[in-house]
């Protein structure tokens, strides 16, 4: 009948704590969603990768490893794994050759840190489509680490961007975040950042550069359901930040075909967007994880308020006042307006970041932000007062 089987635990195991029930129903992420997933023809979205170079950095995290299992299939000429990380590059690449041993694979240990062999990596392999997905992205341990977080997330971004523009690749598109909408941590402000250098760029190159912005990824690297699945399998206590904090989420395969489209659909400058619905409430998901694993909160499994983290905030936005958003061919994708970027000021706040090196601060980050973007100065005021 090619029915699911699984082994019922003795009574007296359940009853002495041996085992716990939640083994017993695995989790669906998109039962977490409170919405439809979104669908998309990836056949149809993807022909422009077909027969092409593609480079993907971050190739062995959790959204660039299924970037390169979606480009594979697509028949590539050339699929370029990035990743400063051998162990993870190593275990998609391993999967890769498996399951499509007709596509060559380039494996490149490097970080997009490294200015000349990111140079030297664009030169030799001459990328037509650039997936840029290399990122530091923990809010509170970027807090902790700011410095690390604009060497990656701002120069790192610049140093492929200029790579990309370079070597004449078509298609550079860029994963945001929508912590990068009037930030409150030094990851999302490094990601603003970011978005305004490829913004920049745009402007100046034959390549196409844009960026995709969207929420939490379920089950990705760092995100809460990992932990949430951690703690109730354990017998909890679950813990939770806030009672109020709300965040957008969407799957890792909503999360790739968003970057595949945008790819597709873009012009140029643009930040696209994916209707996700309306945001849920992080205590609400850890209830329906709960009850999902077969268990009953408060009485199984109890919930925890630690409190909010630094540089976290209750609610996330996906567009700042100024942006508003158009719609595209896709009736969940819309775009965010191009912003306006002032040259001298980026260029300046750049040189500035730089030479602060290792003892870059969180506020020297919002200062940058501050002087590039006007209107975040006066956000900025706002949140204070």
């Amino acid at each position: 009948t090619q029915a699911e089987l699984k082994i019922l635990p003795g009574v007296y195991q359940i009853i002495d704590g041996q085992v716990s029930v939640s083994n017993l129903r695995p989790v669906q992420l998109e039962d977490l969603l409170r919405r439809e997933p979104v669908r998309v023809d990836l056949e149809e979205i993807a022909a422009y990768l077909n027969e092409m170079t593609v480079l993907v950095t971050g190739a062995g995290g959790s959204i660039g490893s299924e970037l390169c299992r979606q480009v594979a299939a697509v028949g590539p000429k050339k699929l370029v794994l990035l990743d400063h990380c051998e162990n993870s590059i190593h275990s998609i690449w391993l999967e890769l050759t498996e399951k499509f041993p007709g596509v060559p694979l380039a494996l490149e240990i490097a970080d997009v840190r490294d200015k000349p062999r990111v140079e030297s990596l664009f030169h030799t392999h001459r990328p037509a489509v650039v997936f840029h997905a290399a990122a530091h992205k923990h809010v509170p341990l970027m807090e902790l680490h700011p410095a690390e977080a604009v060497k990656t997330n701002v120069f790192g971004t610049r140093n492929v961007a200029l790579a990309a523009s370079r070597s004449e690749a078509r298609v550079f598109v860029m994963i945001s975040t929508d912590k990068a909408v009037n930030p409150s941590s030094a990851m999302g402000a490094t990601k603003r950042l970011a978005e305004l250098i490829i913004t920049q760029e745009n402007r100046v190159s034959n390549t196409i550069f844009t960026a995709v912005r969207f929420g939490n990824v379920l089950g990705s690297n760092g995100s809460v359901v990992p932990v949430f699945q951690r703690q109730i399998a354990r017998g909890g206590p679950v813990t939770v930040t806030h009672p109020e904090m709300k965040r957008y989420f969407m799957t890792i395969p909503e999360a790739v075909h968003l970057v595949i489209q945008a790819g597709s659909m873009a012009k140029g400058g643009e930040v696209f967007l994916l209707d996700m619905g309306e945001p849920v409430k992080i205590v609400d998901m850890a209830r329906d994880m709960i009850k999902l694993s077969g268990l009953e909160p408060g009485k199984d499994i109890q919930l925890e308020f630690t409190g909010i983290r630094p540089g976290e905030k209750l609610f996330e936005e996906l567009l700042t006042a100024e942006e508003g958003s158009s719609a595209t061919s896709h009736k969940r994708i819309f775009t965010a307006r191009p912003a306006l970027v002032e040259v001298e000021a980026l260029e300046s706040e750049l040189t500035k970041l730089s030479g602060k090196g290792l003892q870059c601060t969180v506020e020297d980050i919002f200062n940058a932000l501050g002087a590039i973007v006007p209107r975040f100065r006066s956000y900025r005021r706002e949140q204070a007062g």
